[in-house]
């Protein structure tokens, strides 16, 4: 089995998302596995590394607000061995935890690894004042899976 890689924000893994529609439902556990982008990776108080991601979709943008969904260029998506479909990440739901987590997956398609790659840093960027903004406007959600 793999060592684990660094918590990093830009780093895409694989993981349990948890929806907040299924939490909504009552469900502790994720549905499906999926790719996640870190967008926070940072040491708490306790010295414990406090990780934030955003999930990876084939689902396209719905609701009003635009900012709610950025989809993923086509060669980000070939860089990091995706299908060929259209991926986009949610910024309006994310999951916190605790670095490594129980919610961490293998790739199925090489269990020796648990990350996709780094996003390129100018996207990564993109994605950072999205979740901001969204912030700002409190239409977002965060999942604690600690």
């Amino acid at each position: 089995m793999a060592t684990l890689p660094p918590s990093r924000p830009g780093l895409v893994i694989r993981y349990a998302f948890l929806w907040s529609s299924e939490e909504d439902r009552g469900s502790v556990e994720a549905g499906k596995d999926r790719p996640c982008a870190i967008v926070v990776a940072a040491y708490n108080q306790a010295g414990a590394i406090q990780t934030i991601v955003a999930p990876v979709t084939h689902s396209p943008p719905h609701g009003d607000n635009p900012k709610s969904s950025l989809e993923i260029p086509a060669a980000v998506c070939r860089s990091l061995g995706f299908d060929e479909g259209r991926h986009w990440l949610r910024l309006d739901e994310l999951n916190r935890f605790l670095w490594p987590g129980y919610d961490l997956r293998p790739r199925p398609d090489d269990p020796s690894r648990w990350d996709y790659g780094m996003l390129p840093k100018e996207f990564f960027e993109q994605i950072r004042g999205r979740i901001i903004d969204l912030d700002r406007e409190r239409k977002n959600r965060i999942m604690k899976r600690d």
